[in-house]
């Protein structure tokens, strides 16, 4: 059996965190509802693909991806929660499940079958792996991991069943694509950053600010709640656009 047992103090939930998650959501949802004014024709053709989007979109996603990292460390690095640990590993992957099965029927060309919520599944299991190499060896393994579509892509894998990797010599047509290779490596970003800040002590730093203010207080609540959010905003944010096309049309 694995024995994940670390000397160190146990960390106190930090509020910088969940605030942190909470401005990714807002800003994936400024994405997202940019998308949606370019699908119902309010946005010109082609917007969300052009290089100051497509940067947005990754910069998102690469932020999501180094919490999850940082989140892994400070929920096991006294000891492994097994429970905790799998309780958020279903409930993430079904989420991810529903994510690919709800669209599909709707747009089959385009369907989400591994996007950012599958990463996150997949990265849970394998930060494992993980967890108590030293930091330089994590930091090569991110290097390794962030490089991998310029010096490990193969025709081997061009099978639409290795898709998930990230490592075809072709992007698949997706929305949201996710794949292990590169992305994963910045979930190993985070725990190697989780690793130095608690060498260096600098949570108990970090745990000082609040973030009282109602502004603050509306970001946390965010941060902790993001997988609601995440399958709540789309859908609402869609409706909202589809409302106003609707009576704008005076329909």
């Amino acid at each position: 059996m694995v024995n994940f047992m670390i000397n160190s103090d146990k960390i106190p939930r930090i509020p910088a965190l969940d605030y942190a998650r909470g401005i990714a959501l807002i800003a994936m949802a400024v994405f997202h509802f940019g998308w949606d004014l370019e699908f119902f024709g309010l946005a010109r053709p082609g917007m969300t693909v052009e290089p100051q989007w497509k940067y947005f979109a990754r910069t998102i996603a690469s932020s999501f991806l180094v919490l999850v990292g940082i989140g892994s460390w400070l929920a096991h690095h006294n000891k492994f929660a097994i429970r905790t640990f799998a309780k958020r590993v279903i409930i993430v992957g079904a989420a991810a499940l529903f994510i690919t099965a709800a669209p599909y029927y709707s747009s089959p060309q385009n369907f989400i079958f591994f996007g950012i919520l599958h990463n996150i599944t997949i990265s849970s299991l394998l930060i494992l792996l993980f967890l108590r190499l030293p930091t330089p060896i994590i930091i090569l393994c991110a290097i390794a991991t962030l490089s991998a579509p310029w010096w490990a892509k193969t025709a081997l894998l061009d099978d639409p069943i290795w898709w998930w990797t990230g490592l075809s010599t072709f992007t698949p047509v997706a929305l949201d694509y996710v794949p292990v290779f590169p992305w994963f490596g910045w979930v190993l970003t985070g725990l190697a950053m989780a690793k130095l800040f608690t060498k260096w002590q600098v949570w108990k730093k970090m745990s000082g600010p609040q973030f009282a203010d109602p502004s603050g207080r509306l970001m946390r609540f965010f941060g902790r709640h993001s997988l609601i959010f995440y399958l709540l905003h789309q859908p609402i944010l869609m409706g909202l656009v589809y409302t106003y096309v609707k009576i704008s049309a005076g329909i």
